[in-house]
């Protein structure tokens, strides 16, 4: 199920919108917090971001130029102000669409599929997984926050490959060894102790402190 963040200040417009888009199957999280919509992005990592114009405390360009700091997520600006400046402002910004109200819902469910199909589908599998502003790119074994890049052993990279796509879930030690041994070479345990010990020193020195959470006689996680 694809997950959508909906930023639109305009209750009866939201509701209309995450209603419809819900009937379809997706996701729909409502940002209640118009202060801190980059907090609500980085927590819920959406597959896609439905952003308005005008907003209370920062407009949706602000906002588009936070979440473009850490994620190449596609954005769909909804806005009444459909003037030809400002759809050229939401494109330079990062915006990959606009769409102008008001609107017929199966337009912008076009829109949204599309978008989602371009991203996801046709590439195949998403070659990024994000959370909390960390971005693990699965194609080059990179981890990237705040502007840093870190780069990652094999076992590094599949430690938290494993770790990112089950955020919230505690994953056993047993889980990750198999992990490890995925090219057929036998691995202790205590590699994977090593493995994870130096894997959380990187991530300190990146700024990102008991990112990895140990569950004790059980596994590991990455809290939500």
């Amino acid at each position: 199920m694809y997950k959508i963040l909906l930023v639109e200040d305009d209750e009866g417009i939201s509701n209309a919108i995450q209603s419809y888009l819900e009937s379809w199957g997706f996701e729909v999280i409502s940002v209640q917090n118009f202060r801190d919509v980059s907090g609500e992005f980085s927590r819920e990592t959406p597959h896609i971001v439905l952003l308005d114009i005008l907003l209370p405390f920062y407009d949706g360009y602000y906002w588009c130029k936070e979440i473009r700091k850490t994620s190449n997520v596609p954005i769909l600006f909804l806005s009444s102000a459909s003037d030809e400046m400002n759809i050229v402002m939401a494109v330079n910004l990062g915006g990959d669409d606009f769409i102008a109200k008001p609107f017929d819902f199966r337009v912008l469910l076009a829109k949204i599929q599309a978008m989602l199909r371009r991203t996801y589908e046709i590439a195949g599998s998403p070659s990024l997984l994000e959370h909390k502003g960390v971005t693990l790119n699965l194609n080059n074994f990179t981890l990237s926050f705040e502007g840093n890049t870190l780069e990652l052993t094999k076992n590094e990279f599949r430690i938290l490959e494993t770790l990112l796509s089950n955020k919230g879930k505690v994953i056993s030690r047993d889980t990750l060894m198999t992990k490890l041994w995925q090219d057929d070479n036998y691995v202790e345990e205590n590699t994977l102790t090593v493995n994870v010990t130096r894997l959380r020193k990187k991530l300190e020195d990146l700024g990102l402190n008991d990112f990895i959470k140990t569950k004790v006689g059980y596994g590991y996680l990455i809290d939500l």
